[in-house]
């Protein structure tokens, strides 16, 4: 059959060699932990957002006087779990943007040193 006309709107598709490409092959684990994604950007936004929080409560402590016991222990209470969330949530950054990295770094350090060629085909 004769190749059907190209109409405007076919898009022009450009094709460039690579000069070399390395594929990976991946476990499942290392695949779903990929997919996972790294929740490291929330834990730090989190953190810092609640670390600050905690530091204007602290300033407000320290340089208002708070005539309401109700309202001093708020204050303080509010302070005293802005601190401990920003040091959980910190920690929890750290801890997930080690793990993510390990896996990447897992899968990277199959790659054979340079020259080393493998191949499936017995000698």
């Amino acid at each position: 059959m004769a190749r059907q006309r190209q109409t405007q709107l076919d898009p022009a598709i450009y094709r460039v060699r690579l000069d070399s490409l390395r594929i990976f092959e991946i476990s499942e684990a290392e695949l779903e932990a990929l997919e996972r994604g790294s929740p490291e950007s929330i834990f730090l936004n989190m953190a810092l957002a609640v670390l600050s929080m905690a530091i204007s409560f602290s300033v407000s402590l320290a340089t208002t006087k708070i005539e309401s016991d109700r309202t001093f222990t708020v204050f303080v209470v509010i302070t005293v779990f802005g601190y401990g969330a920003g040091v959980i949530l910190g920690v929890l950054w750290l801890l997930s943007r080690r793990s993510l990295r390990s896996v990447s770094s897992q899968i990277r350090s199959r790659i054979p040193s340079e020259g080393i060629q493998e191949t499936d085909e017995p000698a």
